[in-house]
């Protein structure tokens, strides 16, 4: 892997409650220097594809605890991708999820996947959940012809492991999201199978990389 391939596997990050669009715009800005895509909150995502519409811009739906109804889910990626997203993070309901509702999880999620034609990586927030319990959220977000698992949102505490990356694999491609901060901690999560990486530090990730 080169650097470019490297750094076009990083989602550069912003999503806390505070985000301003000089916020936005900065991570951008970098997101365009490195070659690296974008993650932002979906109040941003018009005005940010229209500032870089060179860069692939992610954003949020049901975050950051999946509760929403699957209507507001569905209206949320509709008007994402209305407004110019090219890709989807979207959390599970994790409360129906540890209750054994797995098939309101899955038709939670299809219910997104139905309603756009951007790819949608499923947050099935790894730290809150037992190993037998991501297996079920991977099985639903198959179940639902989702594209993506992704680990956390970096709002439940911990965040990606080498160890859930490697169960969420089995199932479908990893973005590993939560504490990632370097290249060598990117580098182990690729090794592990991830596909994509989401951090904030996406440009000490990228610039720590040595091919």
């Amino acid at each position: 892997m080169n650097r470019e391939e490297f750094a076009g596997r990083i989602d550069h990050t912003v999503l806390g409650p505070e985000t301003r669009w000089s916020d936005v715009t900065a991570v951008l800005d970098e997101a365009v220097e490195h070659g690296m895509n974008a993650c932002i909150p979906p109040c941003y995502v018009a005005e940010a594809t229209d500032y870089a519409p060179s860069v692939t811009v992610a954003t949020v739906v049901g975050f950051p605890h999946g509760q929403s109804s699957m209507v507001s889910k569905h209206d949320e990626a509709v008007n994402a991708w209305n407004d110019g997203a090219d890709e989807l993070d979207l959390v599970i309901n994790v409360g129906r999820l540890k209750a054994g509702e797995d098939d309101a999880v899955a038709a939670d999620i299809a219910e997104v996947v139905a309603a756009v034609p951007v790819p949608v990586k499923v947050i099935v927030e790894t730290a809150l959940l037992t190993d037998a319990e991501k297996r079920r959220a991977c099985e639903a977000a198959v179940a639902a012809d989702a594209d993506m698992v992704k680990t956390s949102t970096g709002f439940a505490g911990g965040g990606a492991t080498v160890a859930d990356v490697e169960l969420l694999s089995e199932y479908l491609p990893v973005k590993a999201s939560g504490g990632v901060g370097t290249a060598a901690e990117a580098m182990a999560m690729f090794e592990a199978g991830a596909v994509r990486i989401g951090a904030s530090a996406g440009v000490d990730i990228v610039e720590g990389f040595e091919g």
